[in-house]
């Protein structure tokens, strides 16, 4: 039996004081789909009809508010984030078993500070020789949105904060394996609104989300627009409901490195960016292609900044435990699939398995592969980082386009050779594209810009805002109104 490192006691030991931190009471849970340490949560339905119909009236109650009181509620909602952080990353962490503690409280730091609110909305104005026309931007009404176990609580509070600003109230069916965390996040929304004067139920939930409950969603006729941030699957699904869809998808963003960048820089972003609450983010670097000329001092920095170098016969034996064999259902054909009981884990927690002592310093697992390795194919979402060897840079962006995969989600490049940058930001049609920055900067970590957990690349919104969540509206005024 190997020896237990240093990051799995530290993962005994932070459940252990969890559970004495926070111990129930007799016949009391910790936390449920419907409470938290004895307390009910607000806005959690049995029935997804029930949920629907208690939005519906809430959002004719947000209707007859002015914008100044919409922003008010989504004050609160911010300050509340700010305040309960730390809890929604600890129930994160316990709940899924994936991501960090303290990456998660940074993120929900960040939804609460630079999330768009009622700010985000602009009308226009046309006047001319036959009048005045003035186009506003007007909510849909009630909107259903399925969200992620990877960014559960960040991405319900984040929607929220875009919808309710938009004059929307809405209606979540969340991932089942992060539903206690996508519900205390609903639940804040809710206590927030009853502060600033709004409906007591703004949003809403389920207590436990099926495919079911999902499909009563996208097909109700109160539902108006629907948001997805999930898997390939749900995406496919929502937008064969027939009904307007704003859908974040996956990817599988690569990184470049050439033979100009910063080498101490890129070695420390891409590992800051990849290890970012254990790689769970959409938007992190998945795989690297470095020029030959730099690969080897590269790899030497990224070790330095808490990588681990792991050979090709250690890279295959993990491999075959963090993606299985799983076979296609229509076609009975086995396809490479995650396994889900390594998304979002330690480095260290990952390497155990291959039977590897690390230390606890250790962040990510870096290894040199080729092209067809399935590290470099399949979006992983844990801190394995595959690197592969370029010749020059035509084959490093040609390599790269390919990795993507055409997901057009988000891809990142280190070097100081404008063309380079824009030849590769061209070929990648990625809805973002991050220079010289870890990969969290292209949603406003550490950079300017707004931020989202909702990035839509297959329909097309992109860093989705309040903005988006809007339907435009025109008023005209023939031959009055210009006063010119």
């Amino acid at each position: 039996m190997s020896e237990i490192n240093r990051t799995q006691i530290e993962e005994i030991v932070r459940r252990v004081l969890y559970t004495i931190n926070n111990k129930p009471g007799a016949g009391e849970k910790d936390f449920s789909s419907t409470s938290y340490k004895g307390r009910a949560l607000i806005g959690i339905f049995s029935d997804m009809n029930d949920a629907i119909e208690q939005v519906s009236q809430s959002y004719k109650a947000v209707r007859a508010m002015s914008v100044e009181q919409r922003e008010r509620i989504i004050c609160a909602i911010r300050e509340l984030t700010r305040k309960e952080a730390q809890a929604m990353a600890e129930l994160g962490v316990l709940e899924t078993g994936m991501g960090k503690v303290e990456h998660k409280r940074l993120k929900h730091l960040l939804v609460a500070d630079k999330t768009p609110g009622t700010e985000d909305l602009v009308s226009h104005a046309k006047t001319g020789d036959h009048g005045l026309t003035l186009v506003e931007m007007a909510p849909y009404g009630v909107i259903g949105s399925i969200t992620p176990s990877t960014n559960p609580s960040e991405t319900v509070i984040c929607n929220s904060i875009g919808m309710v600003a938009a004059g929307n109230s809405v209606v979540f069916n969340p991932h089942p394996n992060a539903v206690a965390t996508s519900n205390y996040a609903v639940d804040l929304v809710n206590r927030a609104s009853k502060l600033a004067g709004g409906p007591d139920i703004l949003v809403a939930s389920m207590d436990k989300p099926t495919l079911e409950s999902a499909a009563v969603m996208q097909s109700h006729p109160d539902i108006k627009l629907l948001v997805c941030t999930g898997g390939p699957g749900v995406v496919k699904a929502v937008l064969a409901s027939g009904k307007k869809a704003i859908c974040a998808g996956a990817g599988n963003p690569p990184v470049i490195v050439d033979d100009t960048a910063d080498i101490k820089k890129a070695a420390k972003d891409i590992i800051d960016g990849c290890t970012f609450d254990n790689n769970l983010p959409c938007i992190a670097e998945k795989e690297v292609f470095a020029l030959r000329a730099i690969k080897g001092e590269l790899i030497r920095e990224m070790q330095k900044q808490g990588a681990y170098l792991i050979n090709s016969a250690q890279a295959e034996r993990l491999a075959s435990i963090v993606l299985v064999d799983v076979a296609d259902k229509k076609t009975g054909k086995t396809k490479k699939t995650l396994n889900r009981e390594c998304v979002g884990r330690d480095a260290g927690a990952l390497l155990s398995k291959i039977g590897v002592n690390a230390g606890g310093d250790i962040r990510c697992i870096i290894c040199e592969t080729g092209f067809d390795h399935p590290f470099v194919q399949e979006e992983l979402m844990m801190p394995i980082l595959p690197i592969v060897e370029v010749a020059d840079i035509d084959e490093a962006i040609e390599l790269a386009v390919k990795a993507e995969h055409g997901f057009r989600h988000s891809a990142h490049m280190h070097s100081k050779n404008i063309d380079n940058l824009t030849r590769f930001a061209i070929a990648v049609e990625t809805t973002i594209f991050v220079k010289n920055a870890p990969s969290y900067a292209g949603i406003g970590f550490n950079a300017e810009g707004h931020t989202t957990f909702t990035i839509a690349g297959p329909t097309g919104e992109g860093i989705t805002s309040a903005r988006s969540f809007t339907r435009q509206r025109r008023c005209v005024m023939a031959d009055s109104f210009r006063i010119i």
